[in-house]
């Protein structure tokens, strides 16, 4: 029972990988609003109402499953002592990479191809209003435990100009990897993360300088 039970769900995460794929090339190719679930249904191979029960919102083809949530972002906020909140964010994003391009790996897939396919994905959210719009309510999720870190560091209140400033700093600076000349340059998460201690050592040195005595 456990080893069906576990080969049903590698089916189904395969299932659903295959769909988000297909989604992605279509939309890319001939545009989010143009692209029909059927379109979808069709380049994957299943039926529509497959798609619809995996990803019930055309959008959710876009935004369901992103490895970086902001509930493991908090959680590794919330046990970063005595780590700064800044230092428990590179080392957020640098676990998650690595835990990225190892499962690739161990599958026997390039893994430069999941950061290319998120900057095509970075650049169809930029495009469209509406997934623009849902994108920046999502990065506020992770903007609000992130100024909640700093401003502890601080001893200043979360909602303060200067914890919330880093905040989007830090967040607005990780999502511009994707769409930058530098990032597109560096397909791999190895080198991503080099971009990744640029955003981070930029925002630490905002707060250094307006932390600074006068």
């Amino acid at each position: 029972m456990i080893a069906s039970d576990g080969r049903r769900e590698r089916k189904k995460a395969q299932t659903r990988t295959r769909i988000q794929e297909a989604a992605l090339d279509l939309f890319v190719n001939q545009g989010y609003r143009e692209t029909t679930i059927a379109q979808i249904a069709a380049r994957a191979d299943v039926a529509t109402r497959t798609v619809t029960l995996h990803f019930p919102a055309k959008d959710d083809l876009l935004f369901a499953d992103d490895p970086f949530t902001p509930e493991s972002l908090e959680a590794r906020i919330r046990r970063r002592k005595p780590e700064t909140t800044l230092d428990a964010v590179r080392d957020w994003m640098h676990a998650i990479m690595r835990e990225l391009d190892e499962r690739d790996r161990d599958s026997g897939v390039d893994p430069a191809h999941l950061w290319q396919r998120r900057a095509l994905r970075a650049d169809l959210l930029m495009a469209d209003d509406d997934l623009r719009g849902r994108a920046r309510a999502g990065y506020r999720d992770l903007e609000l435990p992130i100024a909640a870190g700093i401003g502890e560091d601080l001893g200043l209140p979360a909602d303060g100009l200067l914890p919330r400033l880093a905040a989007v700093t830090v967040v607005t600076g990780l999502r511009e990897i994707y769409v930058t000349r530098e990032g597109r340059a560096r397909p791999a998460a190895s080198e991503l993360s080099d971009l990744v201690d640029e955003v981070l050592a930029f925002a630490q040195a905002a707060l250094t300088a307006a932390t600074k005595p006068a």
